[in-house]
């Protein structure tokens, strides 16, 4: 399993890996609306089919025997904010649609822009900071409003950015020194044992511990197996090349795939109109504009 992530497998460009997991994380939300159960026991059996594939890998377990207690700690941590983003995430869907909660992940770049300068003790680049604010008036108009009944959803989806901020930050600092499908396998792990621990909260928090239905077990393991442990190990093995704000700009096409993705596999009503294209190009331009104008800020981070 290990040679899935091997940097020879694929194009050896770490923003087309980068862009490819995204492409792959697009189908997150469309599964997330097409998977009837709550959003706790969604990720809770999305982590454990993670956890299970992975416990099953031994390369996992002899890595794991030699990992660094403070590398090994890191790694639960990022595993337990992952965990929390993945809940606002499907959360969002559930109180939203799919288009305002993978939207809203384009908030991303804005809170990086601002966590990983504070954190890495620099200055904050101002070309950084201008092509994430750029993302943003491009969110409000793919978005194209929020109605009533989904601001709760909105602004879970606005909580689970900043989380996606935060881990990818964090997984930047621990990937060098962790390999990616130990690192991935820790991550779930946690995910598995914190959600776990919490099953008795589960129904005060609108949820019960349930088993998945028959067409659940099928898309489950597809978002497991194609559009988690793929794209999250892969992710990390181009992470180690890209700054951790270059990666989060990229994930801005993540509501650009799921938009269409929804529109041709669900049969969504919602009209790809001028806003919608509108939008689309000052995400694309906030893209591609890091990738011409902040190079040096991303090969300096």
């Amino acid at each position: 399993m290990s040679s899935i992530v091997r940097p020879s497998s694929w194009a050896r460009s770490p923003a087309l890996q980068m862009h490819f997991c995204v492409l792959l994380w697009g189908f997150t939300a469309i599964l997330g609306k097409l998977i009837t159960l709550a959003a706790i026991p969604l990720v809770f059996w999305r982590v454990t089919l993670v956890t299970a594939c992975l416990v099953l890998v031994p390369r996992v377990w002899r890595q794991c025997a030699r990992i660094r207690r403070h590398h090994f700690l890191a790694c639960c941590g990022i595993g337990i904010v992952v965990t929390l983003h993945w809940l606002s995430f499907y959360g969002a869907i559930k109180l939203a649609n799919a288009s305002v909660a993978a939207t809203c992940i384009a908030m991303s770049p804005v809170f990086m822009a601002i966590l990983e300068p504070s954190l890495a003790r620099r200055p904050i680049n101002r070309t950084e900071l201008m092509l994430a604010i750029l993302a943003v008036p491009g969110v409000a108009l793919v978005v194209d409003g929020v109605p009533a009944g989904m601001i709760a959803g909105f602004w879970l989806g606005i909580l689970s950015a900043l989380l996606a901020a935060m881990f990818s930050l964090a997984n930047k600092h621990v990937v060098t020194e962790v390999p990616a499908l130990l690192m991935t396998g820790l991550e779930m792990g946690t995910g598995v044992l914190f959600l776990g621990l919490t099953i008795p909260l589960w129904p005060w928090l609108g949820a019960a511990f349930s088993w998945p239905s028959t067409a659940d077990w099928i898309w489950l393991t597809v978002l497991s197996g194609l559009c988690t442990l793929l794209p999250f190990a892969l992710s990390l093995v181009a992470l180690r090349k890209l700054s951790a704000f270059s990666a989060v700009l990229a994930v801005n096409l993540e509501p650009v795939y799921a938009i269409v993705l929804a529109s041709l596999f669900l049969g969504e009503t919602r009209e790809l109109g001028l806003t919608f294209y509108l939008g689309v190009a000052l995400i694309l331009a906030a893209v591609i504009g890091h990738s011409r104008f902040g190079k040096k800020a991303a090969m300096a981070a």
